[in-house]
C-alpha cells in the first residue's frame, strides 16, 4: 500500500512454483491482482473521525477481463483501512504473500518479493500499473452494503450477508468482473 519501470506483463520469468492449472507468468497474475487492488481503494469517501478503528475484510477475490488475452486473477486477500490510507495484501493458495500495496493520502508503495514501486498515490500506481482509471474507492462501500453507482460499473450486493459480491464494469469496454467472497 522503488522506484522503476514495471515490465510489461508476461515480459518477467516465474521466479515462484506455480499451480499446473495456471500458466500465466506471476507478472501478468500481479498487474490482474492490481486491478483488483485498484478496485478495492481509492479517495472518494468522507474522512472517517481520526478514533475510528480502520475496516478490516478478508477472503478471496478473483478478477476477470474479457480481453483478447481472457485475463483472470484470483487470490486470498486482507483489506485493513478505508478509501484514503490502508493495506491490501494478496496471498496466493499455499498461503504465501503475492503482493502487498499500502496507500496514504501521499504516496502509494506496491511491494511483490524484493521489487518495491511507488508512486505520489493509489490513483497513480494503478494508472501506471494497469493503464487505466478504476474506481477503487467503491469497493469499500460496497463491503458495507451501500450500493454505491459508479458509471459503467453494475454491482450486485444481493448475497452480501452470506459474505459474496460481485461487481461488473461494462463501459469502458473490456468488460471486468471483480467477485469477492468474505470470510465470515
Amino acid at each position: 500500500h522503488t522506484q522503476g519501470h514495471a515490465r510489461p506483463a508476461g515480459s518477467a520469468s516465474v521466479s515462484q512454483p506455480q499451480l499446473a492449472a495456471d500458466h500465466r507468468p506471476l507478472r501478468g497474475r500481479l498487474v490482474l491482482g492490481i486491478v483488483a487492488a485498484a478496485t478495492l481503494v481509492a479517495c472518494a469517501q468522507p474522512p472517517r473521525p481520526a478514533d475510528a478503528s480502520p475496516d478490516h475484510w478478508s477472503g478471496r477475490l478473483a478478477v476477470q477481463v474479457e480481453d483478447d488475452a481472457g485475463q483472470s486473477f484470483s487470490a486470498g486477500f486482507e483489506l485493513k483501512g478505508h478509501p484514503s490510507a490502508g493495506e491490501l495484501t494478496l496471498i496466493n493458495p499455499l498461503g504465501n504473500i503475492i503482493a502487498r500495496v499500502e496507500w496514504t493520502p501521499h504516496r502509494a508503495v506496491l511491494v511483490q518479493g524484493q521489487e518495491r514501486r511507488e508512486a505520489a498515490s493509489l490513483q497513480t500506481l494503478v494508472h501506471d500499473l494497469t493503464g487505466s482509471d478504476l474506481p477503487i474507492y467503491a469497493l469499500f462501500s460496497w463491503l458495507k452494503g451501500e450500493a454505491l453507482q459508479v458509471a459503467g460499473w453494475r454491482t450486485n450486493l444481493d448475497a452480501l450477508q452470506q459474505g459474496r459480491l460481485s461487481a461488473t464494469r461494462e463501459q469502458p469496454l473490456p468488460r471486468t468482473t471483480l467477485r469477492i467472497v468474505l470470510s465470515l
